[in-house]
């Protein structure tokens, strides 16, 4: 299984490493990664530790659904 955000599904991208001068400039590739952390969330009246992206890790708290 991908590591991936519980709430919102977020998932790794594919991009490019931005280049500086030069004429022949070669793309080199990266992955952009979501910043995943272990969190425990309450889903169905239990506790439950899940792996959840910052984002939503901060909208949990606001307490917006």
């Amino acid at each position: 299984m991908a590591r991936s955000c519980a709430v919102c599904g977020k998932v790794s991208m594919d991009g490019f490493n931005p280049q500086s001068s030069g004429m022949n400039r070669v793309r080199a590739h990266r992955r952009f990664r979501p910043n995943l952390q272990q969190t425990t969330i309450e889903q169905n009246g239990k506790p439950v530790k899940t792996l959840v992206c910052t984002r939503c890790q901060r909208t949990l708290s606001r307490g917006v659904r």
